[in-house]
């Protein structure tokens, strides 16, 4: 049966732009290919695409020729480094909204049959909380929430956080700290937030630890190339490295959520229910 295979489905999210929410999902789904884990990153940013723009692909097709009927998944992937797959989304394209009966079930029936072909599904979440967001990270069975040192990074995760748990009954957050100065640094991100959501807010929120900041980071965005790929010695791949090496060992789904077929059909339901 399509979809027996339990599957990691990650959303990378932050309320805010800015973050490098796009770096770490690039980087995490090379170091995590690397490993020889098939890994499909989708970047679910559908008004700006933009991670066929930082690693330099040039996609005949997107999201938005499957959301049409006119391409399959299959279609629209274009394979990048290391043998990662990236479904593009496409720039100043609505999302999901208002699709047919017909196109929700074809969209299903579109990701199960990618069921047996990957092991992990990275989606970079568009910046802001709008309802695209919201659909991504509630289908997804881990949220990876990046912040960075600066008190609006602080506030828009806690925000995000919030509106997720509050309205949409998600309990269970990993928060990255990125672009910082020492592990300490990193660790002082999350006890900032955690504080706030401790006081406020009845979830489970856990550090999955740091990025440094990296001038190999920046010289490789030059290079529309990943990090990983491009400096594989530097700091920051280091830290990727930590940090697949950590997403390997988070629990896999047992039941359906995380199979493709859940993730599917959580992502159309929630078409009807969010509303901004």
């Amino acid at each position: 049966m399509a979809g027996s295979n339990p599957i990691r489905v990650i959303a990378v999210t932050g309320g805010k732009g800015g973050v490098g929410k796009t770096n770490i999902s690039v980087n995490l789904g090379v170091a995590l290919a690397k490993r020889g884990q098939r890994v499909v990153l989708l970047d679910g940013d559908m008004g700006l695409a933009n991670i066929d723009v930082v690693l330099g692909l040039t996609p005949a097709k997107n999201i938005s020729d499957v959301l049409s009927g006119e391409a399959s998944l299959q279609d629209v992937m274009v394979e990048g480094p290391s043998g990662l797959k990236v479904i593009p989304a496409a720039s100043g394209v609505q999302g999901m909204v208002n699709l047919s009966p017909a196109h929700h079930s074809g969209i299903i029936h579109a990701f199960s049959e990618l069921s047996d072909q990957l092991d992990v599904l990275i989606i970079d979440t568009a910046a802001g909380i709008s309802s695209d967001v919201v659909n991504f990270v509630k289908a997804s069975q881990e949220v990876l929430v990046v912040v960075c040192d600066e008190p609006a990074s602080i506030t828009d995760a806690y925000g995000l956080i919030k509106l997720l748990s509050v309205e949409h009954g998600v309990d269970h957050f990993r928060v990255l700290a990125n672009m910082v100065r020492s592990d300490q640094e990193g660790m002082s991100l999350f006890s900032k937030l955690q504080k706030v959501t401790s006081r406020f807010l009845d979830i489970n929120i856990q550090y999955a630890g740091c990025i440094p900041h990296d001038e190999n980071l920046r010289k490789a965005i030059k290079r529309q190339r990943a990090v990983y790929q491009a400096y594989p010695k530097s700091n920051a791949s280091i830290a990727f490295d930590k940090l697949a090496n950590q997403v390997q060992s988070w629990p896999l789904p047992t039941k359906s959520k995380g199979y493709m077929e859940f993730f599917a059909e959580q992502l159309l339901m929630s078409q009807t229910s969010v509303n901004f």
